[in-house]
This record gives structure tokens, C-alpha cells and sequence, in this order.
């Protein structure tokens, strides 16, 4: 049986933010955000991690995170690279962004072949959230073909996602009584109100309100390498459009995927519902917040610190 593998999505520069925000520290002797996640992953079960990383990035990437995970796990590294297009396409003039995060995945094709859990950098997941998606990594490795597609992924309450700074990206997801995915919308503009929370899709003209119990993606998902072949197929598709309607800043969204293999019967997917409050560091302002939630996990001893004196 083939262990699961640990997929972490590295390559964007956070433009919100205003710098790298993935090799900037959170914890008192160092540590960044991804850190507590490769902790929680390895004491859930997970042995092999592979960084998807923007090739300019790779030395201080190395430097700062790289080199000290390889100490603790196996560690390769995959490249998203805004020319690697289906054949016949070419990068439109003026474009500097890579294509979202369905190409950041595709792009650990050849390298994983066995099943694989997909996050964030700059997120905070929470222990629990590691437990329950490699346990459902283990038993679908276990069953291997008998469920065709049988992804999963952890999702969190909006309320427990959102920031005080500004807006946020979010997969608004829609669960059956079963606790399986029926679709997931991407909505990019998702801001908190004194009543919840509400998105825009026309740059404020208007609103939506949203119930802040709604189960939403912090990209936390389980699947099998079938995926990367459901990726592949959808690109041209995706790439006709983009290069049409918004060349310079359109993306190939892993929700969106899903989204469309669900509703059209090709996956399904468990929702794995984790009670842990997120933390991220969208905007600068977030950063003393975050720093003030890791301090208080340090003090609960969640985590020993410094984070990696002890074995895992």
C-alpha cells in the first residue's frame, strides 16, 4: 500500500500581503506558518512532502524551510512555471502570474503516484485537520480501485476563516445529508460583517450575505492521482477562455475542478468538518494575531518550542 504524500502549495508571492509571506515567521525561534502544518502532517502519518514552488524562489525557499524539513522527512520539490501550457498554447504577452492553483497541483504529475493530500503554505490547519484527511488517504490507498474517485477534503466554518483586514478567497461548498460534497463555488471577494459575512462579485456594486456556520475549502484536499489526468483534460478548455476574457490575471482554480467532476458524476467527495479555528496571514495586519495564536498553542503545549527539538 502506498503511503500518502503531503502536497504544499508554495508558489505565490502574496500580493495582498506585500512580500513572501510563506518564509516569514510566526513563531518565537524561527518558525513559519507551513512549519506547524508539516508538524501536525508527520505526526498524523505522513512521510513524504512535496513543495510546489516558483523556480525564483527556490534558494531562499531552501533556505529557509527546505533544508530544515529535510531533516525531518523525506522532501522533493515541483515547479509551477507560467509556460507549462498544454501544447498548441502559448503565455500571452504582459502576463507574470502562474495559473492558479489546479496548475499548481497539476504540476507534481510524474512525480506522486500514490495518494495525496493538497495545502496551503501560509495556512494554519490545526492537528485535527491532518488527522482526519490522511486517515481518509490511508483508506482509500487501502481499498485502492474499488471507489472510483473517493477524494475528500476538511472543511471549516466561514466564521472560523475569516480576517478583520480585508477580503478573502473562499470555496463555498454545498454537503448532502450523507457528508458529500454536492459543489463548491470559488468566491474570491468574501469580507466579515457584524452579522457574518457577504461576497461580491462586481467589485462592491453588490452584496450577498452568507451564514457564517457555512462549511467553506481552506484547500485541503485528498485525492488520488486521477486528478492530475482530470486537470490535464480541463486545461485547453480553461486556457480558450482565460486567454479570451482575462489573459493577464485569469486562474485555473482546484475548486473549480472538483467543482465539475462532482456535478458531473466523475468524484466524490467526503467532507471532513474540523471544529480548529484557522489562521492565516492574508495582510500584514494579520501577523500579531497569528504570532498571538501560536504563542497560546506553545503555552497550551499543542507544540514543544522550539517546534522541532523534539522527534515527531
Amino acid at each position: 500500500m502506498k503511503k500518502p504524500v503531503l502536497v504544499v502549495m508554495a508558489a505565490g508571492m502574496g500580493s495582498r500581503y506585500g512580500g513572501l509571506k510563506q518564509i516569514d515567521p510566526v513563531g518565537r525561534h524561527g518558525e513559519v506558518i507551513v512549519d506547524y502544518s508539516i508538524y501536525d502532517a508527520l505526526r498524523a502519518g505522513f512521510e513524504r512532502i512535496v513543495f510546489v514552488i516558483k523556480k525564483e524562489i527556490e534558494a531562499d525557499f531552501e533556505e529557509v524551510i527546505g533544508r530544515r524539513m529535510k531533516e525531518q522527512a523525506q522532501v522533493d520539490y515541483a515547479y509551477q512555471r507560467l509556460d507549462d501550457l498544454p501544447a498548441g498554447y502559448t503565455v500571452p504577452e504582459g502576463r507574470v502570474k502562474p495559473w492558479g492553483t489546479a496548475q499548481a497541483v497539476y504540476s507534481i504529475r510524474g512525480l506522486v503516484d500514490a495518494p495525496f493530500a493538497v495545502i496551503n503554505a501560509d495556512d494554519y490547519y490545526g492537528p485535527e485537520a491532518f488527522r482526519l484527511i490522511c486517515r481518509c488517504l490511508q483508506e482509500t490507498a487501502a481499498a485502492g480501485k474499488a471507489v472510483p474517485s473517493p477524494y475528500c477534503m476538511v472543511g471549516y466554518r466561514l466564521k472560523n476563516t475569516l480576517t478583520d483586514y480585508g477580503h478573502v478567497a473562499r470555496g463555498v461548498c454545498e454537503v448532502d445529508r450523507n457528508g458529500f460534497l454536492t459543489g463548491v463555488t470559488e468566491h474570491t471577494h468574501i469580507e466579515k460583517t457584524p452579522d457574518g459575512a457577504r461576497f461580491t462579485e462586481d467589485d462592491g456594486s453588490t452584496w450577498t450575505a452568507l451564514d457564517p456556520e457555512t462549511v467553506v475549502s481552506m484547500n485541503l484536499w485528498g485525492f488520488t492521482p486521477a486528478l492530475l489526468d482530470a486537470i490535464g483534460e480541463r486545461y485547453p478548455a480553461f486556457l480558450d477562455t482565460a486567454l479570451r476574457e482575462n489573459p493577464l490575471k485569469a486562474e485555473y482554480l482546484l475548486p473549480t475542478v472538483v467543482n465539475d467532476l462532482v456535478k458531473n458524476g466523475r468524484a466524490a467527495v467526503k467532507v471532513l468538518t474540523s471544529q480548529d479555528r484557522w489562521c492565516g496571514v492574508t495582510y500584514q495586519e494579520d501577523k500579531p494575531a497569528v504570532m498571538a495564536a501560536i504563542a497560546e498553542k506553545h503555552a497550551a503545549g499543542l507544540y514543544p518550542e522550539p517546534l522541532w527539538q523534539k522527534t515527531v
